[in-house]
Formats: C-alpha cells, structure tokens, sequence
C-alpha cells in the first residue's frame, strides 16, 4: 500500500466513526387508523325531510320549522349544520342524520302532532315545500 491510499483508508474509517457517532435513528411512527364511521340505514322519508332541512337551512328559512321544536333539537342539528357546512348537501345529509336522526323524529313528531299530517306519507321534497307553504299561509299576516 502507497502512503496515499493508507491515508485514504485512514480518512474513510474516520469519517464513518464520525457518522455513526452523530447518526440519527428516528423510531417508527406509531399508526392508529380510525374505524371507519358506520351509517346506520334510515328511511327514505326520513332522507327526504333531512333533505328538506336542510336545504331551509342554507336559504335561513326556518322559521315555521322552530314551531314544531319541542326540546331544542333545531338548536343542535343547526349547530351541526354550521360546523359542517363544507359538506356538500347530499353528504351533510347522510351525516346529520347519523347524528341527530332522533332530533329530526322528534321535530317530525311534533309535526304530527301538531298539524295532523303523516311524515311518512311525505315522500318528495314538494310534499314537504307544498306543506311548508301551507303552514306559513297559517300564520295570521298584519298590515304594520
């Protein structure tokens, strides 16, 4: 060996001390995946005046809808809807109803009650628009 390549060799070895000394081993991420959400099934009618609720949501047109609130279920579904507005409607559907399907039961029950109709007959989105206009009709107007 040549003076050249033993100083060589003897640089290389150093800088590889060099480097496992200052090495950096980082541990393995620890994952957690997320069960996927599971939707429960619902109704169709149940879909159709979520759909409806919506929708009177994004034009701020409920107010003939807080009549029939009986235990602040507008309230929460209407917070809901905010914190999720993001979502398309078809989407913010099928969430909302994961989460607040017995709010809407509740406010569809007061409806039954309160005007005699059946949530379940109403299976369009102009059923419950001819209704809604209905309703509002209801309402005494004032000359003010």
């Amino acid at each position: 060996m040549t003076e050249d390549t033993t100083k060589n060799t003897e640089s290389t070895e150093s800088v590889e001390e060099e480097d496992e000394e200052f090495k950096v081993v980082l541990p393995e991420a620890e994952r957690t995946e997320m069960p996927a959400v599971q939707y429960a099934e619902q109704p169709d009618y149940l879909k159709v005046f979520a759909n409806f609720y919506v929708s009177k949501f994004e034009e701020t047109d409920l107010e003939i809808m807080d009549t029939f609130d009986g235990n602040h279920d507008v309230i929460e579904i209407n917070t809901y809807l905010v914190n999720n507005q993001p979502f398309g409607r078809r989407n913010l559907v099928k969430h909302v109803l994961n989460v607040h399907a017995n709010r809407f039961k509740n406010i569809l029950n007061n409806i039954k009650e309160r005007s005699g109709i059946d949530p379940e007959s109403m299976k369009t989105y102009e059923d419950w628009s001819n209704w809604y206009t209905q309703q509002r009709n209801i309402i005494p107007q004032t000359m003010s």
